[in-house]
């Protein structure tokens, strides 16, 4: 017994029986509204084959994963090209400051570095404590710089003039110092800004749009297994009828 093919495909104008197709109002609401975007005759109640719908779904599941492909493939340019750039390079800062210094240089980090120390404060209060105890008690009959110790006070002075103008080259040294280093740190965060503004921008892509289009096609999927499965089902029963001839007479015989 044939099946009759009582229904008119809007799409490849051929005839099929009902079960080799679904209506437009069976259909989801996007892939109604794109079918009719497509068909100005078409309305709920028309039929499209199953061959026709698994050729569109399928072009709108390509396109869906180009569409996302391109915009991966943009943002991995765009992040390559980010960290490929020669804006900022890598320097070890301490070979940087460290690694052209000058033997006056060296020589004022020294100073600094013991005129400022515990080592420095005790020396020069022994030697302030033995001078003026020398010129006190005339010890060995020396008494070189009596009271007021006027030569002890020229000698501070002295050292002072010296040491403070020493001390400031190293000062400034490391004030060049800090402004490298925020200079790096600058082009460092910089640099990290664009990259992490790149990533963020990436995985909004991927929450936003490529979760959804994955989720759209396991729906697509499903509705697709749930037609195939559908269909295998009713030519089971076609062919079930086909090989039953009691079934058939006892139709014929309520008709």
């Amino acid at each position: 017994m044939s099946v009759k093919k009582t229904q008119h495909c809007i799409i490849c104008q051929n005839r099929f029986s009902p079960t080799e197709g679904l209506f437009l109002r069976d259909l989801n609401t996007t892939l109604q509204q794109e079918i009719k975007h497509k068909n100005d005759f078409a309305k709920d109640s028309s039929f499209i084959c199953l061959r026709d719908l698994q050729i569109i779904r399928l072009t709108n599941m390509q396109n869906v994963i180009d569409h996302d492909l391109e915009i991966d493939r943009r943002m991995n340019s765009e992040l390559q090209k980010e960290l490929s750039k020669d804006t900022y390079e890598i320097r070890n800062l301490n070979d940087t400051i460290h690694g052209k210094l000058t033997r006056g240089q060296k020589l004022s980090d020294a100073v600094a570095r013991f005129g400022g120390s515990w080592g420095f404060i005790i020396t020069f209060v022994i030697i302030l404590i033995v001078w003026m105890a020398i010129n006190i008690v005339h010890l060995f009959g020396i008494n070189f710089d009596p009271y007021p110790f006027i030569l002890l006070n020229l000698f501070l002075s002295c050292i002072a003039a010296i040491q403070a103008p020493i001390i400031m080259m190293s000062q400034n040294r490391q004030a060049d110092r800090d402004r490298f280093d925020a200079e790096n740190d600058y082009r460092t965060n910089s640099k990290s800004e664009k990259e992490i503004s790149v990533l963020h921008e990436k995985f909004d892509q991927l929450n936003e749009v490529q979760w959804p289009h994955l989720i759209d096609i396991q729906k697509m999927q499903i509705e697709v297994l749930s037609e195939l499965e559908n269909e295998i089902q009713s030519l089971k029963d076609e062919q079930h009828r086909q090989n039953n001839p009691n079934h058939l007479r006892h139709q014929r015989k309520n008709l």
